[in-house]
């Protein structure tokens, strides 16, 4: 028995108790261990008990068959802290879990516990007032990013081999590029939000913080097709991970564009030049087409911000405005703005702008078939910021940094963040975007990145 976690992916682990060469009881255990130990704050509730009893029955013939796995503090499961972060909510207690949470019980993942967020998750940091600073394993005195903060501190910092994580404006992406993960945001209702779906927005989706590809696609096989109490989830495609590899004659030929700044995003000069470097190496494993099309998607961050709030507004009901002392700032303002200003006007506004840059990325995804960006303008910032207004030594707004990752969303594409290399020791992810339904695409992409110039699957000195 090793008494560090598995630092491996996930199916490798499997693979390891098929083979005897682990058990899922002592597994757990030593993963306890290096939770008990770390110094990352991921974690925010541990549910050992129903971890041990379920270990202890694993079917390791199951998927996910004994597989330690975190939940992201946004996903709900009964009995587990409902705080979504905020200590507006500190006390309260999921009845129900989600549609996501159940598939993946329902093939042998043991739920060791609840991951921390940023608030609501409506922040790019790892920081709330209910649980204090989640630190990045690449370096503890910067940020993991959000809004899935523990669950990619976690699998980066060799706690547990995968995730929950939820991406309604880059929660997915994000934190993956900070900590050289693999990140997948689908296309919209791949994995449904089930049940209670919240409608509004419409830029929510549900996938995984992952070292592997395959842990992605495999993460699909179980929990990606329709569920009833999601209207907008998409049926079931079958053989995620079987296919892995599969399109690599349906790759060659077609174009992409490297755009690094998305057209609006100001980016490190560090960052873009990597991400070049590294797209063309990308297009020339694929045999892909570099093509120059003008890539110049107009900035919707305010009205998603504006759009965001109806539905939070709702959630706090009769508590606000008593209880914006114990939000973070930025949320609070946020509600505080939207209730001044959100008006017809302001929501019709924010439809002219989401139809603009839905027929903006439809123009340049009718031109092209895919596009190179970076995840994020630059490498992680520091984790107690909790607003982030610099790239480099440059001061930039706010809304710089949901530039690259909420285009994606609010058009319902599908986005990967794939590790690209590090600046300064920090990791930086390389995004591609592609058309709606093409997520297949996106994952031998990300293969060919992978095998060509595979990335560490935990930040050096793990577990943390």
């Amino acid at each position: 028995m090793s008494d560090q976690p598995w630092q491996g992916d996930a199916c490798s682990l499997v693979d390891a108790y098929r083979k005897g060469e682990r058990s899922p009881a002592e597994e757990l255990e030593a993963t306890i261990a290096a939770i008990d130990r770390s110094e990352l704050n991921a974690f925010s509730y541990l549910d050992l008990d129903r971890a041990r009893d379920t270990a202890s029955q694993a079917d390791i013939e199951q998927p996910f068959g004994g597989v330690p796995i975190a939940i992201k503090e946004l996903d709900p499961v009964a009995g587990w802290p409902a705080t979504e972060a905020s200590l507006v909510f500190a006390d309260r207690r999921w009845d129900y879990t989600n549609t996501q949470t159940e598939r993946l019980r329902a093939v042998g993942a043991v739920l060791v516990g609840q991951t921390t967020a940023s608030e609501f998750g409506g922040l790019n940091i790892s920081i709330s007032k209910l649980h204090g600073i989640t630190r990045n394993p690449w370096n503890l005195d910067h940020t993991t990013g959000g809004s899935s903060a523990g669950s990619s501190a976690a699998v980066a910092g060799g706690l547990v081999p995968i995730a929950s994580g939820g991406d309604g404006g880059g929660s997915i992406r994000i934190p993956a590029g900070f900590c050289g993960l693999l990140g997948m945001k689908g296309t919209y209702g791949r994995i449904p939000k089930g049940p209670h779906t919240s409608v509004g927005p419409l830029t929510v989706l549900m996938g995984c913080m992952a070292r592997s590809v395959r842990d992605v696609a495999r993460w699909y096989d179980v929990c990606a097709g329709y569920d009833a109490h999601d209207p907008y989830s998409l049926p079931k495609v079958e053989g995620w991970e079987r296919r892995l590899g599969s399109h690599t004659r349906d790759l060659r030929g077609r174009t992409v564009v490297i755009a690094p700044n998305l057209g609006r995003a100001i980016v490190r000069p560090e960052v873009e030049a990597l991400i070049r470097e590294q797209g063309e190496l990308l297009a020339e494993d694929a045999g892909l087409q570099l093509n120059d099309h003008t890539v110049d998607l107009p900035d919707v961050g305010t009205e998603w911000v504006l759009s965001n709030m109806i539905t939070l507004r709702h959630e706090l009901g009769e508590r606000w405005p008593g209880c914006k002392d114990d939000l973070t700032p930025a949320i609070g303002f946020g509600i505080l703005m939207a209730e001044q200003t959100y008006n017809l006007d302001i929501a019709s506004n924010a439809e002219a702008a989401r139809q603009r840059l839905n027929e903006a990325m439809a123009d340049i995804l009718d031109h092209v078939d895919f596009i190179i960006a970076a995840s994020n303008p630059d490498v992680a910032f520091g984790a107690d910021v909790h607003l982030n207004v610099k790239v480099g030594d440059l001061t930039v707004g706010a809304e710089n940094n949901g530039v690259l990752t909420i285009p994606a969303n609010v058009t319902g594409v599908p986005a990967v963040s794939i590790p690209a290399g590090t600046v300064d020791g920090l990791p930086v992810g390389l995004q591609v975007i592609t058309r709606h339904h093409d997520d297949a695409l996106l994952l031998d992409l990300a293969l060919m990145a992978e095998r060509e110039r595979p990335w560490p699957l935990v930040a050096p000195g793990s577990p943390r």
